[in-house]
């Protein structure tokens, strides 16, 4: 069983931030990082089952957006290189959040350096920058919203409304470091923005790209084959319905059943294989020191 649970463990980390090797997410012994181990962050950004899931469905919902879709369009290998983005941005979040507080200035550091050199024009001929506050904050809420909603699915559907509120203001730090601004703080306000955003949102040739990019994503293993294909439905379903009908993939009631029961299925059993991922190293970091 030890030499399944570590198989199962080293292709789920291969998937993660971790396997760049960048951040050592056991030192500084001492360290909260940003957040604490105290924080509602903590929380939802521990479980890899509704992470992935939320941050598949976080980048379908961005892909919606045509100025955010044109930068990653220009200035990314995304189509080309699917693991290496995803676990950039796994190191980016994990290291935000788990990371020791120099860890994680470098890497806000570091997305804002890359940001100065994403502009150009989109299709509809409005130039657009990474670094436009707007364009972050949409970015952003994209993003926390879909890991909330996953976590709430998939992992604690008890979490408290007053501790749903107290992650979405704990985590605008993040945004805000970036350059967003009028960053919402709340589920009331979070409701709020992606209302008033939905008209400037569109689905095109581009959006649809995104998507066959996703379900076409090749697998770590055979083995891992029907995983992958299930978190990727899961991410779908997370979509808000008019996400899915805007992308032509709408989830019937019976088959969003059917997808979350098989993910209830699944992540206990990747819960119980991944026990060095990036929460479990950064609780090393906070331990008290062994005397001898």
């Amino acid at each position: 069983m030890e030499f399944l649970r570590r198989r199962i463990e080293s292709q789920v980390l291969s998937l993660s931030g971790i396997a760049l090797g960048q951040i050592d997410f056991e030192k500084p012994h001492g360290d909260p990082g940003l957040f604490g181990p105290d924080s509602v962050s903590w929380q939802v950004h521990g479980d890899f089952t509704s992470m992935l899931i939320g941050g598949i469905s976080a980048l379908l919902l961005q892909a919606l957006h045509p100025l955010a879709l044109a930068g990653v369009w220009d200035h990314s290998n995304f189509r080309d290189d699917l693991l290496g983005r995803l676990r950039r941005t796994g190191q980016f979040i994990s290291g935000t959040t788990y990371g020791s507080r120099a860890d994680a200035d470098w890497l806000i550091d570091k997305v804002k350096t890359i940001h100065l050199k994403v502009s150009g024009t989109a299709p509809d001929g409005r130039a657009y920058a990474a670094s436009d506050p707007a364009l972050l904050t949409w970015v952003h809420v994209a993003e926390v919203h879909s890991f909330l909603q996953a976590h709430l699915r998939y992992r604690n559907p008890q979490l408290s409304e007053a501790d749903q509120d107290r992650y979405y203001a704990e985590i605008a730090l993040i945004a805000e470091r970036l350059g967003a601004t009028q960053v919402p703080r709340s589920r009331a306000e979070v409701a709020a923005y992606l209302a008033a955003v939905r008209p400037d949102l569109l689905c095109d040739e581009r959006s649809l790209e995104i998507l066959r990019t996703l379900l076409n994503a090749p697998a770590p293993s055979v083995i891992a084959a029907p995983v992958a294909k299930l978190l990727m439905q899961a991410g779908i379903d997370l979509l808000p319905d008019w996400g899915q009908k805007m992308l032509g993939q709408q989830v019937s009631p019976a088959r969003s059943r059917m997808i979350q029961a098989g993910v209830h299925s699944l992540s206990p059993v990747l819960r119980w294989a991944v026990r060095s991922g990036a929460i479990h190293r950064a609780r090393k970091r906070l331990q008290p020191p062994f005397n001898s």
